[in-house]
């Protein structure tokens, strides 16, 4: 079966991905942006062999999804800002019980009801501290629909890896913008399988006993063993504890099985970086027009570069520092009041040389718009 050449939204991008990825189970509620993505695995999921389900609300979608992956399935959700605050309780019973699922979550504008058909950056720091407590939490996004595809891809294989809840940050723009995308043949990228025990039938299981590499094999809830799944804190039977010791090691656990991996989920595009003296640092939709940006610059022999970040979460702290060290300034572009910027900032080693460009009307960022505040930078006026 050879390669598949397609002209699609964003959001169709996004469910080749996950097709590609062998999800079998999504369940969601229609919500705009993200409704095609729940439109379009409606129709091909049944055909696969998968099952959809339309719930009656956002927190039942997330509550679906959680059940469905204990009982070995991978699954995925579809939302955004208002339905994504609703699925937050849920998400972080997925963080704790260590339940492998992917949510997509196409931006558009808030707080509350917001901007629905506009576009916005505006949930980052959402998805990283929208539940409460510490936990670790992995969070992606990409510029183009080649990349939403396989960051996609690569959601449901750190899902898996990693048995944790992966977001995917897309927007409005990317969600419904129409771009080429070839879907490659099967077994041309990585696929990650679920880790399932091998312990026997009738012997006891321990569902949160980590192997030496600290991967956590899984048993599908149903059948062979019985065992129990709690968001409360647990010993490796999976029953409640508040044991300090077990709280204390479950909870850096939780933290460190992310954090301790940040060069492995890392995930970059660098665009005339090599000799850069300015970089914008982008994300997302906002990320097409800073490389549309410097690459017209570099043709007028400024030596601009992108930083194109498509891990958003666990912050590549390190990469930045290292990427950004050398450059006269650095700005973070982005559609929202500096939420990557806060990050970029504690990164760097000179954070007074970091500006923000940005736009919060519901209009997207435009290269223009970055290349004032550039030329200010550059003490070359407007």
């Amino acid at each position: 079966m050879s390669e598949k050449l397609m002209f699609v939204q964003g959001n169709e991008a996004c469910v080749q991905g996950a097709l590609y990825a062998g999800v079998d189970f999504f369940a969601g509620y229609p919500i705009t942006p993200s409704t095609e993505i729940a439109e379009l695995l409606a129709a091909k999921l049944p055909e696969k062999g998968g099952k959809f389900i339309q719930m009656e609300d956002e927190i039942a979608s997330m509550c679906a999804i959680i059940g469905a992956s204990l009982t070995g399935h991978k699954v995925m959700t579809a939302t955004s800002g208002p339905g994504f605050s609703l699925k937050q309780e849920a998400i972080g019973y997925a963080c704790m019980a260590e339940i492998p699922c992917v949510i997509v979550d196409v931006q558009r504008g808030g707080p509350s009801t917001g901007n629905p058909t506009h576009v916005s950056q505006g949930d980052i720091n959402q998805a990283r501290w929208g539940t409460h407590g510490d936990h670790g939490i992995i969070a992606l996004t990409a510029s183009n629909h080649q990349d939403v595809f396989r960051i996609t891809v690569d959601a449901f294989n750190l899902a898996e890896t990693y048995r944790t809840p992966v977001v995917l940050l897309f927007d409005e723009v990317i969600g419904h913008m129409r771009e080429r995308l070839v879907v490659p043949e099967p077994g041309a990228l990585p696929i990650v399988d679920r880790l399932r025990t091998s312990v026997p039938k009738d012997v006891d299981y321990h569902p949160y006993l980590p192997r030496e590499d600290g991967r956590l094999p899984m048993s599908d809830f149903g059948g062979h063993h019985r065992y129990n799944v709690t968001g409360l804190f647990h010993d490796m039977w999976g029953f409640p504890s508040n044991n300090p010791s077990v709280v204390q090691e479950l909870l850096r656990h939780l933290v460190d099985k992310i954090d301790t991996n940040v060069d492995v989920i890392t995930r970059y595009k660098e665009h005339y970086l090599d000799d850069a003296e300015y970089i914008l640092v982008s994300y997302g939709s906002s990320a097409r027009s800073a490389i549309h940006l410097a690459k017209n610059r570099r043709q007028k022999g400024e030596r601009l570069g992108v930083l194109e970040l498509q891990s958003i979460w666990p912050f590549p702290a390190e990469l930045v520092r290292a990427r950004c060290a050398d450059a006269k300034a650095v700005v973070v572009v982005e559609m929202n009041m500096g939420q990557v910027l806060t990050q970029v900032k504690a990164a760097v080693d000179h954070p007074n040389r970091v500006f923000l460009a940005n736009r919060i009307d519901g209009k997207l960022i435009t290269p223009s718009d970055i290349k004032g505040l550039l030329r200010v930078i550059q003490g070359k006026g407007v």
